[in-house]
């Protein structure tokens, strides 16, 4: 076993702050080893889940005014920091539980670890030594691992004045932590830019690998399709793929006094030219919807899909090759859910290959879009 114990200044570490909006990614290339088995997918994957624990347990520490300061804000919810906080040592305790099945074949990051206290326990003496085999992807780890939790209580801090993919407003709201163990599904948005539209190599690449995703698609964008091509060639364009709704344009719809009629007249030119591909499900640009929405879900028999893992593709945030390296980081984190890239970014040509490649053999799969969410 190559296990020894991590970073003796990690508490001093967290003095120095982070800008608001750094993006999280982490060079892969620093992990030893690769992710061509089941067992070193869960080697990977302890390893991981018990650096954000550590960084998760070490914020616990930080009072309100630390706080802010750390996440550049004036005001902050604490109460939605906090039950974001319960919820993921929920998560982390379910994924340490899956990943340490397999330490009778490689007992590299195994610790006892059976309930909460146990695993809190771990994280807070959770280090490794200098000449450790695994001491080249530690720091750069870490540093991920902080990050990361900067942007998700960071998105906690500014509820509820501001929506986002951080915490259900209900059970009609879907996130992936419904989904089974080692299982992702791949979903692709339209944003806000015209082009590149990146569709039809994704949806062609998609059925060449025997893979379904769900894109969730604009209703202007469809309308216009429309406008140029005929019904038979939109519904080649996405055959065998799945297709929800953003609304009708690519624009918040927390505050939007017309937000309803545009989900509405959105699902029904989908579901009307898309009736094999349709699946009832909004996907809220920028994650932002209102809270008092399920009401008006529930009558049209619609979800609200939201996601788990962030490609965090958009223009201007991360490079394909990081995009790519975050998203495989977090599916080593989080074990499950539902992974959410730009479709008219450039880079989802290369990241999504890569992601393949780079889990071809790690036991993981890629759940059918049309099982999804049901």
């Amino acid at each position: 076993m190559r296990i020894a114990f991590l970073f003796s200044a990690w508490l001093l570490s967290f003095g120095v702050l982070a800008a608001p909006n750094d993006v999280a990614t982490l060079d892969r290339s620093t992990w030893p080893e690769k992710l061509d088995s089941p067992v070193l997918f869960d080697v990977a994957s302890r390893a991981e889940i018990l650096t954000f624990a550590r960084a998760l347990l070490v914020s616990e520490a930080w009072d309100e005014g630390s706080l802010k300061q750390r996440l550049g804000l004036r005001m902050i919810n604490m109460e939605a920091i906090n039950s974001l906080r319960e919820h993921l040592w929920q998560r982390l305790l379910e994924n340490y539980n899956f990943a340490q099945q397999s330490c009778d074949q490689d007992a590299s990051f195994c610790f006892l670890v059976e309930n909460m206290p146990q695993l809190r326990k771990q994280a807070g003496k959770f280090q490794l030594a200098a000449d450790s085999y695994y001491a080249r992807w530690g720091e750069p780890s870490r540093t991920f691992h902080e990050q990361y939790l900067d942007e998700l209580l960071r998105k906690a801090a500014l509820l509820p004045q501001t929506s986002s993919e951080v915490l259900r407003f209900g059970d009609y709201e879907r996130n992936g932590d419904e989904l089974n163990d080692r299982l992702f599904l791949l979903t692709f948005d339209s944003a806000a830019n015209l082009a590149p539209d990146n569709t039809p190599w994704l949806t062609g690449y998609l059925r060449k690998a025997n893979l379904s995703g769900t894109f969730f698609v604009l209703g202007n964008d469809i309308q216009n399709r429309l406008n140029q091509a005929s019904v038979a060639s939109l519904q080649s364009l996405y055959s065998r793929q799945c297709v929800g709704v953003q609304g009708w344009e690519y624009r918040s719809h927390s505050h939007w006094q017309d937000w309803q009629y545009s989900i509405q007249r959105s699902a029904e030119l989908v579901k009307s030219k898309l009736p094999e591909n349709y699946v009832p499900l909004f996907r809220p640009p920028y994650g932002q919807r209102r809270a008092d929405a399920q009401g008006f879900f529930n009558a049209q028999g619609m979800q609200v899909a939201l996601w788990d893992i962030d490609a965090q593709d958009g223009a201007g945030k991360l490079k394909a090759q990081d995009s790519g390296q975050r998203v495989l980081t977090l599916m080593l984190l989080w074990r499950r859910g539902v992974i959410a890239f730009n479709a008219k970014q450039d880079g989802v040509k290369s990241t999504l290959p890569w992601l393949l490649a780079q889990t071809a053999q790690s036991g993981i799969g890629w759940e059918d879009c049309q099982e999804a969410f049901r």
